[in-house]
């Protein structure tokens, strides 16, 4: 906000200092390949009270006629040949504040310092998003506005980027790249980062397909494990209908024209959210997954899941608990300190016992001391894991640092979770097998979508509604 006020500011200082005149290019008829000579042209303004026109430059081709603000109103400026035939024409309005504003080419006066605060604005975007990003560490890396972040960043560079190739075709040839070729180039920015982004959405869309059939191979063919494989045929449609809208030539009235501008900005917009979102659920999800806390914690949280009938622990979970293992090992191997590991998870439907007290018997059969173990087997759920067991820690010691174990897709939404129940945590992940990894790590991010969906249908309403009206009024 503080960006787009200054840059604002930027504008209309230079519009009512430097910026204070307009020149109108004008084409000429029948002088495509040269230059009339200047003394057989002559320009007139229909109204001179409201126009009045400065010494013209001719070029090959067109006309450049240097025009100053009279009283606010409209007037045209013809330019006809020695015969007194008209070979050009442009017409202008003067507005309450003196600026010029030219209908055929869409130009108006300080047109260009706008056209240097759009990119700059974006770039600023761009740059303070990643360093926010780059900025959250620990327990406050886990949030909905790293997403944002992650996701959006690259947003909004492409825009940037769009605009200030827009920007530098006008500024250095008006004439062949006026600005309502500008306008038309930055309102319609979702669809350029739609275009730019299209092959990695198709290799992320393979990769996921690839990914499902591994596992279907290996698990039932649920709707859980066929996510992945429905999100990749959402992408590739989605990509496939924005092509199709976008490279289609349309025609009809000007009103028709921005009705069809508005749908497929406002598609675009849509589609690019949702593409944001989904890339940086990813990014944020495979560096939280990635993420080596320092060894100084005085609680390792274990969320538990489902276990075996004769009290075993299936690979995930003993993943999980075997990762809380290895770092308490290395932590009191390197430090000395012995932390308190904290097995949660309550007994759910069909389970002979909590799954708290599955963990808890195998971290004593992996040579645990029984007095470092406080099991919590009330929680039904990842909320409840880290309430419940951020309560067993406080009682134990207020100031405490704790870290959680889970499964490397579980990471970032289980950081979420924590800091949603009171929870500073920092997260650590064990492996799973690499078919079961990107579905398993696509039903988090629904999931995370999921619990803000209210928030997120506004926040693209806004968005959406922000393109719609560009495309309305440029």
């Amino acid at each position: 906000m503080i960006c787009a006020v200054v840059l604002i500011l930027f504008c209309v200082a230079c519009r009512f200092t430097v910026l204070d005149s307009y020149t109108v290019t004008i084409p000429l008829e029948g002088y495509g390949g040269k230059a009339p000579e200047p003394r057989r042209v002559s320009v007139e303004v229909e109204a001179p009270e409201v126009l009045r026109h400065g010494e013209a430059e001719i070029g090959d081709g067109y006309m450049k006629v240097p025009v100053d603000p009279g009283h606010s109103g409209e007037s045209s400026i013809v330019v006809r040949d020695a015969q007194g035939e008209e070979i050009g024409n442009s017409f202008l309005k003067v507005g309450p504040l003196g600026t010029v504003y030219d209908y055929s080419t869409g130009g108006f006066t300080g047109d260009g310092a706008v056209l240097v605060a759009v990119p700059v604005f974006w770039f600023l975007v761009c740059a303070i998003m990643l360093w926010y990003f780059f900025r959250a560490k620990g327990c406050l890396f886990y949030s909905y506005a790293t997403i944002y972040y992650a996701g959006f960043s690259l947003f909004s560079l492409i825009c940037a980027l769009v605009t200030l190739n827009a920007s530098v075709r006008h500024i250095l040839n008006p004439r062949d790249y006026p600005m309502l070729m500008a306008y038309s180039e930055i309102k319609s920015a979702s669809w350029r980062f739609m275009y730019l982004t299209t092959p990695l959405v198709v290799a992320f869309a393979a990769a996921m397909v690839i990914s499902n059939v591994a596992l279907l191979r290996h698990e039932k063919p649920r709707i859980q494990n066929i996510l992945g494989i429905l999100i990749s045929v959402f992408l590739i449609a989605g990509e496939a209908l924005g092509w199709f809208l976008f490279t289609r030539d349309h025609s009809g009235s000007e009103t028709m024209m921005r009705v069809i501008d508005v749908l497929q900005n406002t598609y675009a917009t849509v589609f690019v959210y949702f593409e944001c979102m989904l890339m940086g659920s990813i990014i944020c999800g495979i560096k939280a997954a990635g993420y080596q806390p320092e060894r100084d914690k005085d609680f390792i949280v274990i969320l538990g899941c489902w276990f075996r009938k004769d009290g075993s622990l299936p690979p995930l979970l003993q993943g999980r608990t075997d990762r809380a293992i290895a770092f308490w090992a290395q932590q009191k191997q390197e430090t000395g300190k012995e932390a308190v590991l904290i097995p949660s998870g309550g007994q759910g439907r069909n389970e002979t016992m909590p799954e708290a007290e599955a963990i808890r018997r195998y971290l004593i059969a992996k040579g645990i001391p029984e007095t470092v173990i406080r099991a919590e087997n009330q929680a039904l759920n990842t909320y409840q894991n880290m309430e419940y067991s951020g309560k067993i820690a406080r009682e134990i010691d207020p100031e405490g640092k704790v870290v959680f174990s889970t499964t490397n897709y579980h990471v970032f939404r289980s950081g979420v979770w924590a800091g949603l129940a009171g929870l500073h945590a920092e997260g650590i992940g064990s492996r799973t097998k690499w078919w079961f990894w990107p579905n398993a790590f696509m039903r988090e991010t629904v999931g995370l979508l999921r619990n803000r969906w209210k928030q997120e249908v506004l926040f693209l309403i806004l968005l959406a509604a922000f393109f719609g009206i560009l495309s309305m009024v440029l």
